[in-house]
């Protein structure tokens, strides 16, 4: 892959703290917050914190962490909404969906007969976020 990271896109500095956001959870290897324009009640998102573009750039170390938060996210999400099920997505380069070029996982709770709202430019109301992150918080510690 010839692509370069670009230590300027919209997660690297959510990560540095030049951008505030809705953390849920933070470890040595990833962070997770809430997506701000969400396809779904609860939508959140798992970054790496290492400079990786996506899945084919990533050390097997890194990817390893960032699977096994996504998997303790899913879990938290589905408690913290009474979800019937979770989607989780990963976009591989422009072809492939991807808009923001730094590995991350979109994690969303799923509920029987509704339908996922298009992904646009609409930000959430950040009461909103909070209060979601706030029950995925709590769902994450009862876990």
């Amino acid at each position: 892959m010839s692509q370069q990271y670009d230590n300027n896109n919209i997660f690297a500095r959510i990560l540095r703290g030049e951008i505030p956001s809705h953390k849920i959870y933070e470890d040595d290897s990833t962070f997770a917050l809430m997506d701000v324009m969400p396809q779904g009640k609860g939508h959140c998102l798992v970054l790496t914190k290492s400079t990786s573009r996506n899945i084919l750039d990533v050390g097997a170390s890194d990817l390893a962490a960032a699977v096994a938060t996504v998997q303790k996210l899913a879990k938290a999400v589905i408690k913290a909404f009474n979800a019937d099920g979770v989607s989780i997505a990963q976009f591989n380069e422009a072809p492939a969906g991807q808009t923001v070029f730094h590995l991350h996982f979109h994690i969303i709770p799923r509920f029987d007969g509704i339908a996922l709202k298009p992904h646009n430019n609409t930000m959430e109301d950040n009461a909103v976020l909070a209060t979601n992150a706030e029950k995925i918080r709590t769902a994450l510690g009862s876990l």
